[in-house]
């Protein structure tokens, strides 16, 4: 079976990503898989200074999913350039780094800073922190915002930049237009939901920091219509990312124009999720006819009516 994959740029093994949140930075989930059978890893988000994230309790599980609120703790990116880039670079996959941060210039010092230093084949650009001269608001709430940051980093970054969207928007096709006007080669969708979860008897809430993103199974249907929506609306490739556990879910979003998936809180509960959603994806390929993975890619036919496949 061919598995191989062209995200843009970037040619995979298979359309299987490791998600940033989940990662960490590769030596966690060293003892649990083997990195050369994956398409790629994304490693924890890092951001201009060092955070300690948001007070606990930070994840909160509910049903069909989880709640976090970890609030992107990591140790700047003066130790993610020391110490996690250098050992990111030896992982036998394509490697992607992640930034976040609350101004462009952060952006565009990280992104500078990472590119000029080597070892990652891409960036991931987070825009779902606060823009804090904005008066908190998001970058990628806001269209202008999104292509802003995009160009910024776009104009300093050697490798791919991916712009990652979040869900939390009253029109995603617009703010991954942005993203593609401000030169973004791959398109990411979607981060968590936003929810809360509270205890009724004595009225507190479950999370820390009171809301947080939600992940797992219970969005895939969110994030699925999230991806064809944006795989619409622009012309450059879409990772497609929430609440994927099968092989069947990893082509489905295929089928509505993903050419790579993220794999992230299926990791959490099953450290080697991974490997078995491979497999699992291969099995179903070949059980339909299917001779490589590309073949998934983009088959959606909403005017055909609707599938009594079941």
């Amino acid at each position: 079976m061919d598995l191989h994959t062209a995200l843009g740029p970037l040619q995979l093994r298979n359309p299987l990503i490791m998600a940033s949140g989940t990662f960490g930075y590769g030596w966690e989930f060293r003892d649990f898989l083997d990195y050369s059978r994956l398409g790629g890893v994304i490693a924890k988000t890092v951001t201009i200074r060092p955070r300690k994230g948001n007070p606990p309790p930070r994840t909160c599980e509910t049903a069909c999913g989880v709640l976090n609120s970890i609030g992107l703790p990591n140790g700047g990116i003066d130790e993610f350039l020391r110490v996690g880039l250098p050992y990111l670079s030896r992982l036998d996959t394509c490697r992607i780094a992640s930034i976040a941060g609350e101004t462009v210039d952060e952006f565009v010092e990280m992104a500078r800073r990472i590119s000029n230093q080597g070892g990652a084949d891409a960036i991931e650009v987070n825009i779902s922190c606060p823009n804090v001269k904005k008066g908190g608001m998001a970058f990628g709430a806001d269209a202008p915002a999104t292509e802003q940051v995009t160009r910024a980093v776009r104009a300093v970054c050697a490798v791919p930049v991916i712009v990652k969207l979040t869900p939390n928007v009253t029109s995603i096709g617009e703010i991954a237009a942005a993203a593609q006007a401000g030169g973004a080669d791959i398109i990411s969708a979607v981060n968590t939901f936003l929810g809360m979860a509270v205890s009724w008897p004595d009225a507190r809430p479950m999370l820390g920091n009171i809301v947080g993103g939600l992940s797992g199974p219970a969005i895939k249907p969110l994030a699925l219509r999230n991806v064809w929506e944006v795989a619409r609306s622009v012309d450059i490739p879409v990772m497609g990312v929430g609440g994927i556990v099968t092989g069947a879910d990893v082509l489905e979003f295929m089928t509505v124009g993903a050419r790579a998936v993220q794999i992230g809180t299926a990791s959490l509960v099953e450290p080697t999720a991974m490997e078995r959603i491979l497999s699992e994806m291969v099995a179903e390929l070949d059980e339909h006819g299917f001779s490589s993975a590309e073949q998934a890619l983009g088959r959606f036919k909403p005017s055909q009516g609707p599938s009594c496949c079941r």
